[in-house]
């Protein structure tokens, strides 16, 4: 029988435990990593991966792209998806910092409590990885976007760049503190947070009287939460009349959809997994 192999191409210097575990819960048999990938060194990897097998087996063998930034990440995917032609390709995934997917499961989760189409959301530290994906699902979900950045000018180089990817361009907003964030979240019905571990970026105070705010969700998991007055564990969970979601309550789609969704890498040879079809995805699953 046939050993589904993926190989793990990392943008950081070794590669992900983390995808590794994913990937072998995804169904891989064997997971080999390569840490330090860059566009210029994938090209002999994805050979390895493109000549080594015929036709009806081809399907396989899986790449998947990660590491600590999207940035570098896109730029390794695009050089593995240029390497490709005629039949000689196989399946691919990018998920660098899991910001694809968790991204996914948080937006999909908010539009399985709420319609968002015509809904004005706010993506608090919406210039990082998992920011900047989350505005783009939630601009397929029909929203009004807007991102936050502690510097006006990072807030609009990520817009440029969501923008040139997507083909939308969100509000961009400087919000330094939290005050200036509470005043960014006026208005909006819809609130992401999507700050690094341990950085608070809305207190409770700011949301939980707002009669505009109808949904909250936020990626931090440990202590102190990006939003406050949220708990980790919440999944769809109502507080203050509104409906919140923690890092938690969405932590087990994202690992059920980077699952399912390496799976599918070895049903054929020609998937490509990226934000669109990931929250696609998402939205099955959710």
């Amino acid at each position: 029988m046939t050993k589904k192999l993926l190989f793990l191409f990392d943008t950081d210097p070794v590669a992900s435990v983390f995808d590794t575990v994913v990937g072998y819960d995804g169904g891989a048999d064997h997971i080999i990593g390569y840490g330090g990938v860059t566009p210029e060194s994938v090209g002999a990897l994805v050979d390895g991966c493109i000549y080594t097998r015929g036709p009806k087996e081809k399907q396989f063998t899986a790449i998947f792209v990660g590491g600590g930034s999207m940035t570098a990440g896109e730029a390794v995917f695009k050089a593995v998806k240029k390497r490709f032609f005629s039949n000689f390709r196989v399946s691919a995934m990018l998920d660098s910092n899991g910001s694809n997917t968790t991204a996914a499961a948080g937006v999909a989760l908010l539009a399985k409590a709420g319609n968002l189409k015509g809904k004005k959301a706010v993506v608090l530290a919406g210039t990082g990885p998992v920011g900047m994906r989350a505005a783009a699902m939630l601009n397929i979900e029909g929203a009004e976007v807007a991102i936050t950045s502690r510097d006006k000018a990072r807030a609009e180089e990520a817009a440029k760049a969501i923008q040139e990817r997507f083909g939308f361009t969100p509000v961009a907003i400087e919000a330094k503190d939290n005050a200036a964030r509470a005043a960014a979240v006026k208005g909006a019905q819809v609130v992401f947070a999507a700050g690094a571990i341990g950085v608070p970026l809305l207190d409770e105070a700011d949301w939980q009287n707002d009669p505009t705010i109808e949904l909250l969700a936020d990626c931090n998991a440990q202590p102190p939460l990006g939003i406050g007055g949220v708990e980790a564990i919440d999944k769809a969970k109502e507080r203050h009349g509104k409906i919140v979601i923690g890092a938690l309550g969405l932590g087990g789609l994202k690992l059920k959809l980077h699952r399912e969704c390496v799976g599918k890498l070895f049903e054929s040879s020609d998937q490509l997994f990226d934000c669109e079809n990931i929250y696609a995805q998402a939205k099955v699953l959710a």
